[in-house]
């Protein structure tokens, strides 16, 4: 039986990677000696559940369940802004931009790690924190890499980048190469504009 690795997830606009691309390259020039895997802006997206290993043989019942609930949320808007880390600035392992997240964007996650749960995909623990990855800092980097990199990440300020308007969910396939993952989409599902509003 084949199996592959998948995840849930919200595309973004050409412009607003296009922003996020010049915020990295600052970045990555500024953290030039440091350990730091970076994200290349192809791939930057918005991550919704990251399920693991999907069996093929499932994908027709999970696209139909994706699909079903994407359809009971209706489309809308979210803006792009500001420089985070986690677990925090001052002792970064993911260096991320985030997400002013409207109460659609939880609805819409929250019902989809649910429907996911259904096929017996395990329920998120922690609290949904909407971002974009830009990078992730090597186990292998000291603590005095690690407070370096934190300076530069205090010091650097991401204003608002601009917002987009969300009308589709995708489910992404996730290969893993030597030079990085490659993401190859697989299902594409409409928001419905018909949709009653989130209940959050």
């Amino acid at each position: 039986m084949s199996v592959i690795r998948a995840f849930i997830a919200i595309d973004l606009p050409a412009e607003i990677r296009q922003h996020l691309s010049r915020v990295s390259h600052k970045l990555q020039q500024q953290l030039q000696p440091y350990p730091v895997r970076w994200v290349p802006p192809q791939n930057i997206h918005l991550t919704l559940k990251f399920l693991g290993d999907v069996s093929e043989h499932n994908l027709q019942v999970l696209t139909r369940l994706l699909a079903g609930e994407v359809a009971s949320h209706r489309p809308f808007e979210f803006g792009v802004g500001t420089l985070g880390a986690f677990p925090d600035l001052r002792r970064p392992r993911v260096i991320w931009v985030g997400i002013e997240a409207p109460d659609e964007l939880h609805a819409l996650q929250r019902g989809i790690d649910h429907a996911m749960a259904k096929l017996g995909y395990a329920g998120e623990r922690r609290p949904f924190q909407p971002h974009l990855t830009l990078g992730r800092i090597s186990r292998n980097a000291t603590g005095a890499e690690v407070r370096d990199i934190s300076h530069v990440l205090q010091k650097t300020t991401v204003g608002f980048l601009g917002s987009t308007r969300v009308t589709e969910v995708h489910l992404y396939r996730s290969d893993l190469h030597p030079r990085g993952a490659v993401y190859t989409r697989l299902f594409s599902t409409r928001l419905n504009p018909e949709a009653p509003p989130a209940v959050v």
